[in-house]
């Protein structure tokens, strides 16, 4: 789909804003430096994720939450040069808390917001733009695909129990995307109930919201491993042939 294309879609009444969590340590990777900061052919991770919201004709401002002490740093180098970045808030001691921090930020004429890994850089400007339309449809959508593997439901001691229907599975993605009414009345319930959530569609689901999968793309990985960068050094390769 054309830029032109995406662009006249977009109502201006609507407002989309993206929260940008940034805020991990990265321990899985191994490194000296908290791996959206890593580099990819001689560019940080977080500048291509933030190049593809602020690219996105359907994006209006961008929130990066991130370490307290990686504030100066991503503020006056990482966001830079991007026009839509509208604050660079202190992450918290869990994800969840993270996103609660960014949420405060984000403008309150706001309609849709869409929360998304700092360190998922391949995300496309079709599935940005794809997810806030089905979020102006059901409210709450996740970017996912289907799972490619049989998997297994152990017990805790190993032994299999059951095993789903492949076809009915999905590895969940990001950017999650929610009506910003429904994602910050579901914190301020999570918050008042001490609940933490693996994800932001799971404290949406506790508020009774069905939630719509949205197709992803298997290209939209997250870097949490070395070996991960090597996949995402392919990825790039086929992306500038």
């Amino acid at each position: 789909m054309s830029s032109e294309k995406l662009s006249s879609e977009k109502m201006s009444s609507e407002k989309n804003s993206a929260i940008i969590v940034a805020a991990g340590i990265g321990k899985r990777m191994g490194a000296d430096i908290p791996k959206q900061f890593l580099e990819l052919d001689n560019k940080p991770i977080l500048t291509y994720t933030l190049e593809a919201f602020e690219l996105s004709e359907d994006i209006d401002e961008i929130i990066i939450v991130t370490n307290e002490e990686n504030i100066p740093y991503v503020r006056d180098t990482a966001a830079l040069p991007f026009k839509k970045v509208k604050a660079v808030v202190a992450g918290g001691s869990e994800r969840q808390y993270s996103v609660a921090n960014g949420l405060k930020a984000v403008s309150k004429d706001t309609e849709t917001v869409l929360i998304h890994d700092g360190v998922r850089p391949f995300i496309s400007r079709e599935c940005i733009h794809n997810i806030i339309e089905e979020t102006k449809v059901h409210g709450c959508c996740v970017l996912g695909m289907p799972v490619k593997d049989t998997v297994k439901i152990c017990s805790q001691d190993g032994f299999v129990e059951t095993t789903p229907k492949r076809e009915l599975l999905w590895q969940a993605q990001t950017p999650q995307a929610f009506r910003y009414d429904i994602i910050v009345k579901a914190h301020k319930k999570a918050q008042e109930d001490d609940f933490l959530g693996t994800d932001d569609s799971m404290l949406t689901e506790r508020l009774g919201c069905k939630t719509k999968m949205v197709t992803g793309s298997y290209e939209n990985i997250k870097i949490t491993t070395p070996e991960d960068l090597d996949i995402g050094l392919k990825i790039l390769e086929k992306r500038n042939k």
